[in-house]
């Protein structure tokens, strides 16, 4: 059986509606996701322009999530120095008030100095965050990538607060106040032994001692407060790369958007413009069609 024969004016009509279909059906479709690009054949150029401009920006989204990471890992250490800084000068106030206090007084002193000095390096070695300490070791170093460059990226090496050797750069004190084990804390290295703390004279006749102590614990804290320095310079590094990345990230994907989104107006405009003609198309396929019918109620 042979296809079905058309007059050309139906043929037209039906054309027309088929097209005017294809245009709704694309309408809707951008309507429904909002975009006018939605596959690379709707607009190559802007499709894969908006592709790579969406991919930089997942990339960066990523480094985001790391250099908050970072931020979390150096405020960590930096609140441990804080309380560090407190306990040393809980240590500083008992030698200080041993200078007025009774034998027995001295002798509870010298026991309070020592546990303060095991809680902190008890502390320094708590303070880690996701396995990372970076104020028990030197070898400890955070390392946060900005960005896709290998230069682009900041690394921050460690200290060892609780180093037993005298000449470090990184610790606490300049003398080995820690035992090798950091498991208790040597008064005798502040210039004090615990017999000669509890044993000041009447006259403070060994009061050289508690200044000595003094001193080494007030260097003590300009050392930590250094190191505290460093870390709070590196968290402002960090913030700042990551306030710029949120910044980037969203400017990356707003500039994809411009390629890519369509005009919800205009769209809306044009599915009415396209039902009205649709509606048109059908009453004329319908006309096309009367001379046939003419011929068929002859036939009757």
């Amino acid at each position: 059986m042979g296809d079905i024969a058309l007059t050309a004016a139906q043929r037209s009509s039906l054309l027309s509606l088929q097209q005017t279909q294809t245009l709704s059906d694309r309408t809707q479709t951008r309507l429904t996701t909002g975009k006018a690009v939605n596959s690379v054949v709707d607009d190559a150029v802007n499709f894969f322009r908006a592709q790579a401009l969406s991919d930089r920006g997942s990339d960066f989204a990523l480094r985001r999530d790391e250099i908050d990471q970072g931020v979390s890992s150096l405020s960590t250490a930096l609140q441990a120095v804080e309380s560090v800084d407190n306990l040393l000068n809980q240590l500083q106030g008992i030698v200080e008030a041993a200078r007025s206090q009774s034998t027995a007084e001295r002798q509870s002193a010298t026991t309070q100095f020592i546990e303060v000095g095991k809680q902190i390096s008890e502390l320094i070695e708590d303070a880690s965050f996701a396995g990372l300490n970076l104020l028990n070791s030197t070898n400890s170093t955070l390392d946060v990538s900005f960005g896709v460059r290998t230069s682009s990226r900041l690394q921050v090496t460690g200290f060892n607060l609780n180093t037993t050797a005298a000449d470090s750069t990184t610790g606490i004190f300049t003398v080995a106040a820690f035992t090798a084990a950091n498991s208790s804390f040597t008064i005798s290295n502040f210039g004090i032994s615990s017999a000669s703390f509890t044993s000041f004279g009447a006259d403070n006749s060994n009061v050289s001692f508690a200044t000595t102590a003094v001193q080494r614990i007030s260097t003590g804290i300009s050392n930590l407060r250094a190191r505290g320095a460093s870390l709070g310079a590196n968290v402002a590094i960090l913030q700042t790369r990551l306030d710029f990345t949120d910044a980037y990230v969203n400017e990356l994907q707003v500039g994809s958007d411009k390629l890519t989104l369509a005009d919800l107006n205009e769209e809306g405009a044009n599915l009415v413009a396209l039902q009205t003609r649709q509606q048109l198309g059908i009453q004329s396929l319908a006309i096309s069609g009367q001379q046939q019918q003419a011929i068929l109620a002859l036939l009757n």
